[in-house]
């Protein structure tokens, strides 16, 4: 039979194991972003007449990358996946959530979703 001291520990130490691999759950999920997706030959400011919706596909077609305008600050959104690239065109000129792990002005995107 266990000493009431030593459940005590047990629960404690299971209590700092479930605490240590939901942290490093959210950590290896990355921040959230919510901006409007653009592309990195427009940033926040379209040249193309039209929507921007438009102005971002047409750039994205020519070689453009994807980026999230969040205020003043503009993000290059980097993903190789096909599903996350086919929500970023569905997405352009929206307000859009990104989550990922930023590096400088790179973001490495996990997730795109319509903000709510």
């Amino acid at each position: 039979m266990k000493s009431a001291s030593q459940k005590l520990g047990i629960l404690l130490a299971t209590l700092l194991v479930g605490a240590g691999l939901t942290l490093s759950s959210a950590w290896a999920a990355g921040q959230s972003f919510t901006g409007e997706v653009s592309d990195a030959m427009c940033g926040a400011n379209h040249m193309m007449e039209g929507s921007a919706a438009d102005c971002t596909r047409a750039c994205v077609s020519k070689g453009s990358k994807y980026v999230l305008v969040v205020g003043s600050k503009v993000y290059t959104l980097d993903s190789g996946d096909k599903a996350v690239l086919a929500v970023l065109d569905k997405l352009a000129g929206e307000k859009t959530k990104v989550t990922g792990t930023a590096n400088g002005d790179t973001i490495s995107v996990s997730a795109v979703a319509a903000a709510k």
